[in-house]
């Protein structure tokens, strides 16, 4: 009997979950996150771009709000609504790249009351294949990529190790952290910034940074709302 309940409280604790409607406060936070660092990516953008990276990020995640406040609904739906405005009101690469991303996740969990290791899962790996599909970037081109394949890629991992959301999505953000610091040696190979060669090189990417920071939202938010 002891060893049913012990096996019973293991499976508990690798099934935790948020719900669907609860998770929409991840929106929210990434909004916020996008707004306090509007200028810190900007700049960094400029060292090597046109210098308006987080001005374009905050007017799409700001439009976002408002839309928002006017019609609240569940992750999924706030996700799809972050998209939309960011594929159609924001120029650049950035805005249908980012579009993409938080499109393909809104779309995997649609209609998913609970989300767990599994779901997110598919919906972090459907966020990867989305912005490919779209972009000829890889790891090693100084971009966003650089910090989610390998974020992506470390989830994944804790999950094939029977690890739990939590664990996952600190895995997650940990490898996030290491592939935006890891554009710093890299020479940019695509966009503005290739142009420059070698003087791209000793700099973060603007791309992998907001990158890290939607993913650490992600994972601090999600971790929160876990039960």
């Amino acid at each position: 009997m002891r060893f049913s309940g012990y096996a019973s409280v293991s499976a508990i604790i690798t099934m935790q979950t948020f719900t669907n409607k609860a998770g929409s406060v991840i929106v929210d936070k990434l909004i916020l996150v996008i707004q306090e660092n509007k200028q810190y990516l900007s700049d960094i953008d400029g060292l090597t771009g046109d210098g308006d990276h987080g001005i374009n990020m905050n007017k799409g995640f700001t439009m976002c709000r408002e839309e928002l406040d006017k019609n609240p609904g569940d992750l999924s739906y706030s996700l799809k609504v972050l998209a939309k405005i960011l594929i159609m009101k924001i120029g650049g690469s950035m805005g249908p790249l980012y579009g993409k991303f938080f499109k393909a996740i809104g779309t995997a969990l649609e209609g998913k009351e609970e989300i767990g290791i599994t779901e997110m899962g598919e919906a972090l790996k459907a966020a990867v294949n989305s912005i490919a599909s779209i972009s000829p970037a890889k790891v090693g081109d100084k971009t966003l990529i650089d910090t989610l394949v390998p974020a992506q890629a470390a989830y994944e991992r804790a999950q094939v190790e029977g690890k739990t959301l939590s664990e996952a999505l600190e895995a997650m953000k940990i490898a996030a952290a290491k592939g935006r610091d890891s554009t710093k040696d890299m020479v940019a190979k695509l966009g503005r910034a290739s142009r420059l060669g070698e003087r791209s090189r000793g700099v973060l990417d603007a791309g992998a940074t907001s990158c890290c920071l939607i993913l650490h939202v992600i994972a601090d938010a999600g971790k929160d709302i876990l039960y």
